[in-house]
């Protein structure tokens, strides 16, 4: 008889409970915010049951946000090379995953995050926490210039997606993807490392 190995579904309905209690959590106090043993409470169950069923946190927020993909596994990618084609390589990754059948369901969450904000604020910390901050991490800044920095980035790859995947403005949407990595790529490193404008004294 061949014995199976990994993680047992359990019980379902925990499960659920647990999924629940993480999504009223990550909505209102945020990613940074919310923990395991708060989301345990919520659920009426032990935080170790909470790790048996999900693991990390990382693990349980995509679940809670039901997305087809861990970016854990895909930014190593992204931040391997010279940092000079850093911009260049961000681009090209947030493309090739918008355009794949996982880009649907970002399509639809962003979507819903124009109506709802709960779906608004759960989209921001995926973005942020779980994409930006790991490139950034990786980056050496001034700590006080990050936010910014992370803001930017975020505000340029949000517009592509608005204005390409659900907008579908033409050329932008059927631009292909390599013309929009050389076009957009520039940008975002001079986000990343560029000088940031000096905010002018008042008259």
């Amino acid at each position: 008889m061949v014995r199976r190995t990994g993680r047992r579904p359990g019980n379902p309905d925990t499960r659920d409970a647990i999924l629940a209690a993480a999504r009223s959590a990550f909505a209102e106090k945020g990613y940074d915010g919310a923990s395991i043993r708060a989301i345990a409470t919520g659920a009426g169950v032990d935080p170790a049951l909470v790790h048996h069923y999900f693991g990390t946190k990382d693990k349980l927020f995509l679940a809670a946000m039901n997305m087809p993909l861990d970016p854990g596994e895909i930014i190593p990618e992204v931040l391997a090379g010279d940092p000079e084609g850093l911009g260049e390589r961000l681009v090209r990754m947030f493309l090739t995953v918008w355009d794949s059948p996982a880009g649907k369901a970002g399509v639809g969450l962003l979507r819903s995050a124009m109506s709802s904000d709960w779906t608004a604020r759960m989209f921001r910390d995926f973005v942020v926490t779980q994409v930006l901050r790991r490139v950034m991490n990786a980056v050496p800044m001034p700590p006080e210039e990050a936010p910014l920095r992370v803001s930017l980035v975020a505000s340029q790859l949000a517009g592509l997606a608005m204005v390409r995947y659900v907008l579908k403005v033409e050329p932008l949407a059927s631009t292909p993807r390599e013309v929009l990595v050389a076009a957009v790529g520039p940008t975002i490193q001079r986000y990343i490392f560029g000088d940031l404008p000096k905010p002018k004294a008042a008259d």
